[in-house]
């Protein structure tokens, strides 16, 4: 008998919680909706693309067959910049023609860069028509390389 109370008791604390829970995700839904519908046009697509650049920016999810945070395949037709739009002037150059000031600021970009942003990086310069010198190229494939392998192992 005092099993079966137990019991009871144990199943009505988790039917209040379920109810509690649910009026609050309806509370809380009803609340959003409202300030959505006080934003203007502007303001939600600013939200929008906040959105749009959180989900870009966080880790990968693993529900893709291949990772996009490693991917090197282009798959947008938009360039993205990494605070690098003075690499543009290398734009149909062969590397073995840069200076040593565009090369140095190559090297200086490609270093500060976040290695999540390494594979974005290769894509967007892909994209702008800008030929990486060897080694450059080598160190960041490296990098995308070990990101996948420990995508891969978790």
């Amino acid at each position: 008998m005092k099993t079966f109370v137990l019991f009871l008791v144990f199943v009505a604390f988790c039917a209040a919680y379920l109810v509690f829970y649910n009026v609050r995700k309806k509370k809380r839904d009803a609340e959003e909706a409202e300030r959505k519908s006080e934003l203007s046009e502007e303001e939600k697509k600013a939200e929008e693309e906040a959105a749009k650049q959180m989900e870009e920016d966080s880790e990968c999810c693993g529900q893709h067959e291949v990772c996009e945070k490693t991917n090197l395949i282009n798959t947008k037709l938009t360039a993205e910049y990494y605070d690098d739009e003075e690499l543009d002037v290398l734009a149909g150059r062969d590397p073995k023609d840069y200076t040593e000031g565009e090369l140095a600021e190559l090297r200086h970009v490609f270093e500060t860069l976040k290695e999540y942003d390494v594979a974005g990086w290769l894509r967007s310069t892909q994209l702008r028509n800008i030929e990486l010198p060897e080694d450059i190229k080598e160190e960041a494939l490296l990098i995308v390389s070990d990101l996948r392998d420990r995508e891969n192992a978790k």
